[in-house]
């Protein structure tokens, strides 16, 4: 096997965890098959009592080898000792949570994250007597205060959904490895090529793998990074006890899919970086969402925690009018109209944003920029403020 010790990420993505070539085949089979034979019951036994994301393979609910391929290459990048991949990234965000927490427990969460993260956290845990407190995030002491002594948890989402704020790792991460307090972030914007949460403290990482990862628009896939230890108890638990460990098809596309990382998420920083520039200057914007524009209030701990910038940024209005919000997405034509990112299309959605985030409530336009021409994008975005009237 080859020493990867030096090499860089893009290398890493194409060669990492495949040193097995199976009758030099450079892409790895899919190993479709639910279970695994030994030779011996106490192999067997062996294996049982202690399952893992490697071999000895026993199940695919479990382990398979072509869903390892992917673990290894995506724990490699984000600095982790572990990783599982599962079957959508909410399967992967429940797990972690449930892994942090008991009856009892109380959690603390930004406010502007994952809003199926929210309604688990708000709604479904409830029933185990678990709390949750939403807290704005980009102020750490305010996100420190809103701990409590049955604090297990702190969720952390940076850049946040739909708005785009940052919080501080390092600060957040500190105090709570002092409390014994799990701190998990979801770092599905960023991917690890351009930021890793690990070696500013946090516990947990977890992906929406649908998204940049997988990058094509053609599989759900979730990840979950973190140390030996906590990846250990949760394959025992949760992977074992769930069953929503991504499946070997899914998993071999999502292979597939980081080949290609490296230059697909530069292509897609150009881009959304060139769009968000020209939408800043627009008349009929009032300002723009993006985490790398030198207005961002956070520039200082973007340029700290962060090596880029990718295409998912949102826009405000001028004017605060829902039928025009509405027809300027729907005069769209290169832009779709849809929830998800991170594939190779742009897409637009209208969103309305409560008071707890922007003071009243407010529309705003969030964007992915896919791999189109950015001359083609643009023009579809000022043929939508013109048919629109926005």
């Amino acid at each position: 096997m080859r020493s990867y010790d030096t090499a860089d990420a893009e290398t890493l993505l194409c060669h990492f965890g495949e040193h097995e070539k199976l009758h030099g085949a450079v892409v790895p089979p899919i190993f479709h098959n639910s279970l695994f034979s030994f030779n011996t019951v106490a192999e067997f036994a062996e294996s049982v009592t202690a399952p893992s994301s490697g071999p000895p393979y026993v199940y695919s609910r479990v382990s398979n080898p072509t869903v390892n391929v992917a673990e290894q290459k995506i724990a490699r990048l984000e600095g982790t000792e572990g990783c599982r991949v599962f079957s959508s990234g909410m399967a992967a965000i429940s797990s972690a949570v449930m892994s942090c927490v008991q009856a009892g427990s109380h959690v603390v969460a930004v406010d502007t994250s994952y809003g199926p993260l929210q309604q688990f956290l708000n709604e479904y845990l409830t029933k185990f007597g678990i709390t949750a407190t939403f807290v704005e995030g980009s102020d750490p002491e305010e996100l420190l205060a809103a701990i409590r002594p049955e604090t297990t948890m702190v969720y952390l989402e940076s850049p946040s959904s739909l708005i785009f704020r940052l919080q501080d790792f390092e600060t957040i991460t500190r105090y709570c490895r002092e409390g014994g307090i799990t701190t998990i972030t979801d770092n599905t914007y960023s991917t690890p090529l351009y930021q890793q949460p690990a070696a500013m403290g946090v516990d947990l990482i977890v992906h929406s793998a649908t998204k940049y990862l997988g990058g094509h628009s053609d599989v759900t896939a979730g990840v979950v990074c973190g140390s030996a230890e906590r990846i250990a108890q949760l394959t025992k638990d949760e992977v074992s006890l769930f069953g929503s460990l991504i499946a070997p098809f899914p998993a071999w596309l999502l292979t597939r899919g980081l080949r290609t990382l490296g230059v697909r998420i530069r292509r897609h920083e150009e881009t959304g970086n060139e769009i968000a520039a020209w939408l800043e200057k627009h008349p009929s914007v009032d300002h723009v969402n993006h985490v790398s524009l030198a207005s961002n209030p956070q520039r200082e701990l973007y340029q700290k925690q962060m090596r880029g910038s990718t295409g998912l940024f949102s826009f405000v209005p001028k004017q605060q009018d829902r039928e025009k919000v509405i027809a300027f997405v729907e005069a769209l034509d290169i832009f779709q109209i849809g929830v998800s990112w991170g594939g190779f299309e742009s897409l637009s959605v209208p969103i309305e944003v409560t008071p707890l985030h922007y003071g009243e409530p407010t529309w705003l336009i969030r964007l992915f920029v896919g791999l189109e021409s950015p001359k083609d994008l643009m023009a579809d975005l000022q043929n939508a403020f013109a048919v629109s009237g926005l």
